[in-house]
């Protein structure tokens, strides 16, 4: 067993040297010149949270019925900016480090996952954040916690998958990036994230379910289900008593992730004679 892992460490040593230094790099570059620095990684969603609230709890009373509420909707805004980052500079990744493609071998899809895990690291600060907000709220954490890893690989899964197709496309269709930014802007209204479930269950109950086949949708839920209030918090398994159905979003997490590695293979030979 020792000398497979081994081989395995050795086979791979490179390419963990080469996304480490592009995440070091990339982390420091992003609040480079800036005062606050990587303070900015837990104010930006936290002020984006402050006008979410006054919004859409305060002056438009969207709520669930729970104290909670406030944190489930810092959770949600601070899992979505992390999707969005993710995929927002995964897009770019390729074209943006082509100089070094050009100049340095080694596997490109390190670029990618160097995005995305920069990404992971503001989560990471946000989630210290939402804690300790949740502890302050009075928030009682059950055993399910521990289920929460469990959702933050499956959004990463997801997450890369997306971005490894839309590095992909980049490259040869620049339109792509405003494309994906409408498309943004259409999951992030589709996805219960300013608004609870609840609120569209009460109207729309079929709809609801639909919206809970979205990977996102139900990764969120799930997360929020776990860490902050695993009562009222609704999920996929809440919400549809079919197992098999249930398990739709979790396939197509899996799904996306292999189509996205194969298209990212498929053509990634060819990046440098692109760009």
């Amino acid at each position: 067993m020792k000398k497979p892992l081994e081989a395995l460490a050795h086979r791979y040593h490179y390419s963990l040297v080469v996304l480490k230094e592009l995440v070091k790099t990339d982390f420091k570059l992003r609040y480079q010149g800036s005062f606050l620095g990587i303070a900015w990684s837990v104010i930006k969603p936290l002020m984006l949270f402050g006008i979410m609230y006054a919004v859409f709890v305060r002056f438009l009373h969207f709520t669930d019925g729970t104290p909670q509420y406030p944190v489930v909707l810092l959770m949600g805004n601070c899992l979505w900016q992390f999707f969005a980052e993710a995929t927002g500079i995964g897009l770019r990744s390729i074209v943006d480090r082509g100089d070094i493609l050009r100049k340095i071998h080694f596997p490109n899809y390190i670029i990618v996952v160097s995005a995305s895990c920069g990404a992971l690291i503001s989560l990471g600060i946000n989630l210290l954040v939402i804690v300790v907000f949740a502890i302050v709220n009075g928030a009682q954490f059950s055993w399910r916690v521990f289920l929460l890893p469990f959702n933050l690989i499956e959004l990463y899964a997801l997450a890369l998958g997306c971005a490894l197709i839309l590095a992909t496309l980049y490259v040869h269709f620049r339109d792509i990036q405003h494309i994906w930014e409408v498309i943004s802007q259409v999951l992030f209204y589709a996805t219960p994230i300013i608004y609870p479930l609840s609120m569209v269950k009460g109207n729309y109950p079929v709809i609801s379910k639909l919206m809970l086949m979205s990977p996102i949708a139900q990764t969120f839920q799930d997360a929020r289900h776990n860490l902050v209030d695993p009562v009222n918090v609704q999920t996929i398994w809440s919400q549809i008593g079919n197992p098999f159905i249930c398990l739709i979003p979790y396939a197509l997490t899996i799904v996306l992730l292999i189509i996205g590695v194969h298209v990212f293979r498929k053509h990634s030979r060819k990046f440098a004679e692109i760009m």
